[in-house]
């Protein structure tokens, strides 16, 4: 072949492969911008709600005509690495999720909570738009939030979704503005207190209320405290064991429900006018005859989920507290927060096992190679526990577990539940052996919190496993000054379950 012929085949193949690349870089390019639209994402990404809810909202139905979609909340800006890298990401894990699982199996509504979207809607996708972040006609109180984000979000890593919770998708239940008034519980109207006179089991009835409490009669009686590190999932603050005796008492059947709480709320709450110092020193005297009451909250405090004898979530340990206070001065009764060693004595139940129930951690857990793959034997634990596996992502109604040998319901699981001791990683060093009815360190910063979570693995549900407040980050979101004394704004799994002391004439 001549020297002219072989030049023409090089340009030809030169310029087929121009040709094949910018060919492919157009269609490449296609389905690049293309798997960025509505209509792909929601290929995959099937539920109803979530297009229904898009279109309610006002990214889609707004006063300016502007339509946001899908990827610009849901990917971060165009043009930067981290879209790139997130775009890479999020398609490689939907044509993994496209290949290995059945969409319609997915709890969609359980991905539609907070503390899922705040994985998937980014920041600087809101500040892309939203530029000027005070602008004409904002109220004052969108004013203070603002200067609380633009002071806090990098320290303490706020969401822009956190307080705009219906933004991008409408939730009548996400609501970020104070509750104005105690939702309204039916029923009989208590015209006193109920009279103990034996050790067994009572139905405390709330005075000027509707609200009724299921007392449990906790036999006294001696347990080891804590777990050896023998036991699967043992932690190092749950040693070393301690022999503990405990004297009766009266706890609650379930942790308090929202009937219950809201016949507090509606007695005693407050506008927010007094300073949150005077209220602290009014609701910790013993010599007053009445309590001040929660402030409104933000929103719907049940998350939607429901009220009735759900247990009462977001409320501070300081609210906690507070309402129990007010249930003795209502009933006559000493009614307070257990302590730690009141707490596991009733949750193990007279057992000395992991859980009250036969089973191991290692059996239920979702952790580990064989339980990751094949899937834990739930059917006995289920039974008994509100979990990650069974509780599609919130909270349950009692009657959904069997009790306890004690008779009491969720002790395990559902929501966490406050103690009264302070927290301290060695506060079992710190107790003799065989000590009785022992109240923890006499100071510190958090507060005991048992029992676990319906979001929490079998290994953390065990009897002795232990775990503390984080006040600071629980209040993480609310923008007011001071911050509330009475409602958490960023964690929905802690409740509380009272204990009533065995009045002195009561033969044991």
């Amino acid at each position: 072949m001549s020297k002219s012929g072989k030049n023409k085949k090089y340009f030809l193949g030169i310029l087929g492969g121009i040709v094949l690349f910018f060919s492919l870089f157009i269609v490449c390019n296609w389905m690049w911008e293309k798997s960025s639209q509505n209509d792909s994402c929601m290929a995959c990404h099937y539920h109803t709600d979530a297009d229904m809810a898009w279109k309610q909202s006002m990214h889609y139905n707004s006063k300016s005509g502007v339509m946001t979609d899908c990827a610009a909340c849901h990917l971060p800006p165009k043009g930067t690495l981290d879209y790139t890298k997130a775009k890479i990401t999020i398609g490689m894990k939907d044509v993994w999720s496209y290949l290995t699982k059945n969409k319609e199996d997915i709890d969609w509504e359980s991905k539609g909570e907070l503390e899922y979207a705040q994985n998937i809607v980014y920041n600087e996708s809101c500040e892309a738009c939203h530029v000027n972040i005070y602008p004409e006609g904002i109220t004052d109180e969108g004013v203070t939030a603002h200067l609380y984000y633009d002071d806090n979000k990098e320290k303490l890593d706020l969401q822009c979704i956190s307080c705009h919770l219906d933004a991008g998708h409408y939730n009548p239940n996400y609501q970020h503005k104070a509750l104005t008034e105690a939702p309204k519980v039916s029923g009989e109207i208590h015209a006193s207190a109920t009279e103990i006179t034996s050790f067994e089991n009572y139905i405390e009835t709330v005075p000027g209320t509707s609200a009724s409490i299921s007392m449990i009669a906790v036999p006294g009686g001696t347990f080891t405290m804590g777990s050896s590190e023998s036991e699967s999932f043992h932690q190092p603050d749950e040693a070393p064991q301690r022999l503990v005796e405990i004297s009766p008492f009266f706890m609650g059947e379930l942790e308090v429900t929202w009937d219950q709480f809201w016949a507090f709320y509606a007695e005693t709450m407050s506008e927010g006018r007094t300073p949150p110092a005077t209220v602290y020193a009014n609701n910790s005297r013993e010599d007053v005859d009445a309590v001040s009451g929660p402030t409104p909250p933000f929103g719907f405090p049940d998350q939607g989920w429901g009220m009735g004898e759900r247990p009462a979530i977001t409320m501070t340990h300081y609210s906690a507290e507070t309402f129990c206070q007010w249930l003795s001065l209502k009933t006559g009764k000493k009614y307070r927060l257990p302590t730690e060693a009141e707490w596991e004595y009733a949750a193990r139940g007279g057992t000395s096992t992991p859980y009250f129930f036969e089973g191991d951690p290692d059996d239920y857990t979702n952790e580990g190679f064989w339980n990751g793959i094949f899937g834990a034997d739930t059917t006995q634990i289920n039974r008994y526990v509100i979990y990650v596996n069974n509780s599609k992502n919130r909270s349950q109604e009692p009657s959904k577990v069997l009790a306890n040998p004690f008779g009491l319901k969720n002790m395990l699981g559902n929501v966490m539940e406050y103690c009264s001791d302070w927290y301290a990683e060695d506060a079992y060093s710190q107790l003799a052996d065989g000590v009785k009815n022992p109240k923890g360190p006499e100071s510190g910063t958090e507060y005991v919190v048992r029992g676990g979570t319906y979001a929490s693995d079998a290994s953390e549900l065990r009897s002795a496993a232990r775990s503390h407040t984080q006040h600071d980050d629980w209040l993480r979101t609310d923008p007011q000054n001071p911050k509330s004394i009475w409602w958490y704004s960023d964690i929905k799994s802690i409740g509380f379950r009272v204990v009533c002391e065995v009045p002195e004439h009561i033969k044991q």
